[in-house]
Protein backbone atom coordinates (compact mmCIF):
# COMPACT_ATOMS: atom_id res chain seq x y z
CA UNK A 1 0.00 0.00 0.00
CA UNK A 2 1.30 3.80 -1.00
CA UNK A 3 1.28 6.28 1.23
CA UNK A 4 0.79 10.31 0.56
CA UNK A 5 2.37 12.79 2.96
CA UNK A 6 0.59 15.96 3.14
CA UNK A 7 0.09 19.12 5.71
CA UNK A 8 -2.95 20.00 7.44
CA UNK A 9 -2.91 23.19 6.18
CA UNK A 10 -2.76 21.59 2.62
CA UNK A 11 -5.59 19.25 3.47
CA UNK A 12 -7.52 22.20 4.31
CA UNK A 13 -6.98 24.03 1.28
CA UNK A 14 -8.22 21.43 -1.13
CA UNK A 15 -11.60 21.10 1.28
CA UNK A 16 -11.70 24.40 1.20
CA UNK A 17 -11.91 24.48 -2.62
CA UNK A 18 -14.50 21.85 -2.71
CA UNK A 19 -16.66 23.85 -0.46
CA UNK A 20 -16.11 27.26 -2.34
CA UNK A 21 -16.82 25.10 -5.72
CA UNK A 22 -20.29 23.40 -4.10
CA UNK A 23 -22.85 22.14 -5.51
CA UNK A 24 -19.79 21.87 -8.61
CA UNK A 25 -17.06 19.61 -8.51
CA UNK A 26 -14.10 21.34 -7.61
CA UNK A 27 -10.65 20.35 -8.98
CA UNK A 28 -6.80 21.00 -8.74
CA UNK A 29 -3.18 19.03 -9.02
CA UNK A 30 -0.53 18.42 -5.79
CA UNK A 31 2.42 19.39 -6.61
CA UNK A 32 5.80 17.86 -4.20
CA UNK A 33 7.94 14.54 -4.53
CA UNK A 34 6.75 11.48 -4.98
CA UNK A 35 5.01 10.48 -1.69
CA UNK A 36 5.13 14.31 0.20
CA UNK A 37 2.77 16.99 -1.44
CA UNK A 38 4.79 20.05 -0.51
CA UNK A 39 1.89 22.54 -2.35
CA UNK A 40 -2.08 22.38 -3.82
CA UNK A 41 -2.57 24.27 -6.77
CA UNK A 42 -6.64 24.47 -7.77
CA UNK A 43 -7.87 24.55 -11.14
CA UNK A 44 -11.04 25.26 -12.77
CA UNK A 45 -13.21 22.65 -13.52
CA UNK A 46 -14.29 23.77 -17.33
CA UNK A 47 -16.98 20.50 -16.95
CA UNK A 48 -18.58 22.84 -14.64
CA UNK A 49 -20.20 20.05 -13.11
CA UNK A 50 -21.50 17.88 -10.27
CA UNK A 51 -20.78 14.98 -11.53
CA UNK A 52 -17.49 14.82 -13.73
CA UNK A 53 -14.61 17.77 -13.58
CA UNK A 54 -12.34 18.26 -16.58
CA UNK A 55 -9.13 19.87 -15.34
CA UNK A 56 -8.76 23.19 -16.91
CA UNK A 57 -5.74 23.05 -19.61
CA UNK A 58 -4.11 26.10 -18.85
CA UNK A 59 -4.42 26.09 -15.22
CA UNK A 60 -2.66 22.39 -15.31
CA UNK A 61 0.17 24.28 -17.33
CA UNK A 62 0.65 27.22 -14.65
CA UNK A 63 0.51 24.38 -12.09
CA UNK A 64 3.07 22.84 -14.04
CA UNK A 65 5.48 25.83 -14.08
CA UNK A 66 5.06 26.59 -10.75
CA UNK A 67 5.85 23.04 -9.25
CA UNK A 68 9.23 23.76 -11.33
CA UNK A 69 9.92 26.52 -10.15
CA UNK A 70 9.56 25.42 -6.90
CA UNK A 71 12.05 22.61 -7.89
CA UNK A 72 9.43 19.84 -7.49
CA UNK A 73 7.03 18.21 -9.78
CA UNK A 74 3.15 17.37 -10.26
CA UNK A 75 2.37 13.98 -8.16
CA UNK A 76 -1.16 13.83 -8.37
CA UNK A 77 -4.68 15.26 -8.80
CA UNK A 78 -7.28 16.25 -6.68
CA UNK A 79 -11.05 16.93 -6.68
CA UNK A 80 -14.42 16.63 -4.82
CA UNK A 81 -17.47 13.97 -4.88
CA UNK A 82 -20.19 16.44 -3.63
CA UNK A 83 -22.66 13.73 -3.27
CA UNK A 84 -21.08 9.93 -3.26
CA UNK A 85 -18.24 8.92 -1.13
CA UNK A 86 -14.71 9.46 -1.26
CA UNK A 87 -13.94 6.51 -3.38
CA UNK A 88 -12.95 6.93 -7.61
CA UNK A 89 -15.46 6.53 -9.82
CA UNK A 90 -15.39 4.89 -13.02
CA UNK A 91 -15.14 8.18 -14.85
CA UNK A 92 -12.52 8.62 -12.49
CA UNK A 93 -10.99 5.38 -13.37
CA UNK A 94 -11.24 5.48 -17.20
CA UNK A 95 -9.68 9.54 -17.13
CA UNK A 96 -6.60 8.46 -14.49
CA UNK A 97 -3.53 9.68 -16.64
CA UNK A 98 -0.97 8.49 -14.72
CA UNK A 99 -0.56 5.47 -12.42
CA UNK A 100 2.37 6.93 -10.50
CA UNK A 101 -0.47 9.43 -9.51
CA UNK A 102 -2.25 10.32 -5.96
CA UNK A 103 -5.27 10.47 -7.00
CA UNK A 104 -7.02 12.48 -3.69
CA UNK A 105 -10.76 12.76 -3.38
CA UNK A 106 -12.34 14.94 -0.89
CA UNK A 107 -16.06 13.78 -0.25
CA UNK A 108 -18.72 16.69 0.62
CA UNK A 109 -21.91 13.49 1.31
CA UNK A 110 -21.60 13.50 4.93
CA UNK A 111 -21.33 16.28 7.81
CA UNK A 112 -17.55 16.68 7.84
CA UNK A 113 -15.79 16.30 4.48
CA UNK A 114 -13.77 13.17 4.20
CA UNK A 115 -10.20 13.07 2.33
CA UNK A 116 -8.68 9.71 0.69
CA UNK A 117 -6.36 9.29 -1.44
CA UNK A 118 -5.67 6.18 -4.00
CA UNK A 119 -3.46 4.86 -6.34
CA UNK A 120 -5.05 3.59 -10.19
CA UNK A 121 -3.29 1.76 -12.64
CA UNK A 122 -4.38 0.01 -15.59
CA UNK A 123 -8.04 0.08 -14.10
CA UNK A 124 -6.85 -1.48 -11.01
CA UNK A 125 -8.06 0.98 -7.23
CA UNK A 126 -5.49 0.55 -4.48
CA UNK A 127 -6.33 3.17 -1.60
CA UNK A 128 -3.13 4.83 0.26
CA UNK A 129 -2.80 6.09 3.48
CA UNK A 130 -3.26 10.00 4.02
CA UNK A 131 -0.29 10.68 6.91
CA UNK A 132 -0.41 14.30 8.16
CA UNK A 133 2.79 15.80 8.48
Amino acid sequence: MGVLKISRELITRMISHALDEYPLEACGLLGGDAEVAKEVYPARNDAASARVYTLNPLDHLRADRAAEAAGHGIIGVYHSHTHSEAYPSQTDVAQAPDPGWHYVLVSLKRRYPVVRSYRIEAGTIVEEDVVEL
